[in-house]
C-alpha cells in the first residue's frame, strides 16, 4: 500500500502539479489487487477545457487516470453514471485516498460523492423493467438450446452480466460491471452470490446451464415473468434519413 501510496503521489506532482485535489482508487488501495492491477486516480482542477481519461505506466505500475474539473465530474456524477446505474466515478472519488493529504476541497468532493451514492440510482420505469425482461426471456431461449458449448458459453456470459444487473436495478440497488459483479452481489446477498457463483460454475466448467436457467427464471417471477409476446419497441420517428 504505501508503495502505492508514494507512486500516486509522485504520479500527481509530475503530472498534475496544479491539481486542486486527486485520489488513489481501484483494487490496489484497497488491498485486492492483483499483479497486473493498475491503479486508478481522479484528479480534479478547478477549471479544464473539457475532461479526459488517460492511461500509462509509473516505473512499470498501469495507471488510469480521470481528469476533470468540478463541473465536469458534476456532470459525470449526475448525467453519465448515475444514469447508467453503475457510480463509478463517485465510489472512486468517496472511497479513495486522497492525494497527497486531505484539504477543504477533497473533502467537498468527496461529500459530493456521498451524496450521489446515497442517491441511489435512478428508479426504472415501466419500460425498462420490460426491456430488461425481454432481454432476459430472449437470452434464455438461446440457452435452452445452445448448439454448441462455445454458444453455450457465449450466451452464458451474456445472461451472467444482464441477470445480475437486473436484479441490483429491479431492487434499488446500484448495478456492477464485469469483475465487479461478484463482489457486488457478495455485498448484496451472501447467500444469492454463492448461488449465482455456483450456477454459472456449472454453465461454463461442466456445460450444465440449467442452474443458471432456474435462477433467472425465479428472478423473472418477481418481477411479473417471462416477456416475448406481445413486446414492441418504437423507434424515435426521427431516426430516418432520405435515400
Amino acid at each position: 500500500m504505501d508503495r502505492v501510496i508514494a507512486a500516486a503521489t509522485s504520479i500527481v506532482n509530475e503530472r498534475y502539479p496544479d491539481a486542486m485535489a486527486s485520489f488513489a482508487a481501484g483494487s490496489l488501495i484497497r488491498g485486492d489487487g492483483t499483479a497486473y492491477s493498475d491503479l486508478d486516480l481522479v484528479v480534479v482542477y478547478r477549471r479544464l477545457p473539457n475532461a479526459y481519461r488517460e492511461s500509462f505506466r509509473f516505473e512499470q505500475l498501469p495507471v488510469e487516470a480521470f481528469v476533470h474539473d468540478v463541473e465536469t465530474l458534476n456532470f459525470f456524477f449526475y448525467h453519465v453514471d448515475r444514469p447508467s446505474g453503475v457510480p463509478a466515478l463517485p465510489q472512486m472519488v468517496l472511497e479513495g485516498i486522497e492525494i497527497p493529504e486531505p484539504t477543504s476541497d477533497s473533502q467537498a468532493l468527496k461529500r459530493l460523492a456521498a451524496s450521489v451514492i446515497a442517491m441511489g440510482p435512478p428508479a426504472l420505469t415501466d419500460d425498462d423493467r420490460r426491456r430488461m425482461r425481454y432481454e432476459i426471456t430472449d437470452t434464455l431461449d438461446d440457452l435452452r438450446a445452445p448448439r454448441s458449448y462455445d454458444e453455450l458459453v457465449a450466451t452464458g456470459s451474456v445472461l451472467f452480466k444482464s441477470l445480475a444487473n437486473f436484479y441490483f436495478r429491479t431492487n434499488g440497488l446500484w448495478s456492477a460491471n464485469g469483475k465487479s459483479i461478484p463482489r457486488k452481489l457478495a455485498l448484496a446477498n451472501a447467500e444469492l452470490a454463492n448461488r449465482y457463483s455456483l450456477a454459472f460454475d456449472a454453465l461454463v466448467r461442466r456445460g450444465e446451464p440449467e442452474a443458471a436457467i432456474a435462477l433467472a427464471e425465479e428472478f423473472l417471477a418477481s418481477a411479473g415473468g417471462p416477456l416475448f409476446e406481445g413486446y414492441r419497441l418504437d423507434a424515435p420517428a426521427s431516426w430516418r434519413t432520405p435515400a
